[in-house]
């Protein structure tokens, strides 16, 4: 029993920081929102801090998941699946990237394990262009360093395109997406990247 009423108390944490912002939610409208009172709520969790800590536990966890699926094969498959997990993980976290610049000046060691993240996520993208460019899926850099601006590219649509999404309203489904980010690579592929593309990514979801 508790540890249901934790996963609904978290849970409903998550859908309030995703609807009013982190700093605008009152431990009240959390255990409503959870259909518990404040005292139940407060036998799981003594405060707010408490509840947005273990949030932020969680979401670095999962976080960490995600990059873990890194060349899991050896196909454009791969990073297709894998973006399907970060769609996932900021569509059920879309409040961490709204609040992020507030949340940086507030929490240190949030700031710190964040730029941990950033830095293997751009290490990985970066190494995925590579090994494509050796599978001959991509062409040979055609300018010195434009892979380094295509990995920040591939990131930032990544990082930022469903934040971007809802606060303008719009749809943020996974295919739309996947769209975003392969548009910044579709320009590279070569043949051989173009038909493989076509079979193995395609069909799964995304359209170029």
């Amino acid at each position: 029993m508790s540890i249901s009423t934790k996963h609904r108390i978290l849970e409903s944490a998550i859908r309030l920081f995703n609807q009013n912002g982190v700093a605008n939610v009152r431990l009240q409208q959390i255990a409503d929102e959870a259909g518990i009172s404040v005292g139940n709520l407060a036998y799981h969790f003594r405060n707010k801090d408490v509840i947005v800590s273990t949030v932020y536990e969680n979401l670095f966890e999962e976080f960490s998941e995600i990059l873990s699926f890194y060349l899991k094969g050896p196909g454009l498959a791969d990073f297709d699946q894998q973006l399907d997990l970060y769609h996932a993980f900021f569509a059920k976290y879309n409040f961490y990237l709204i609040d992020l610049f507030e949340i940086e000046r507030s929490n240190a060691a949030i700031m710190t394990r964040w730029h941990q993240f950033v830095a293997k996520m751009l290490l990985q993208i970066r190494k995925r262009l590579d090994y494509c460019v050796q599978r001959g899926l991509l062409i040979p850099e055609p300018v010195p360093g434009i892979y380094d601006t295509l990995t920040n590219n591939i990131w930032m649509a990544i990082i930022f395109w469903v934040p971007q999404q809802i606060l303008k309203g719009q749809s943020f489904s996974a295919d739309h997406f996947k769209n975003a980010v392969w548009a910044q690579i579709s320009p590279y592929l070569t043949r051989r990247g173009l038909d493989e593309f076509a079979v193995e990514v395609q069909p799964i979801g995304s359209n170029i």
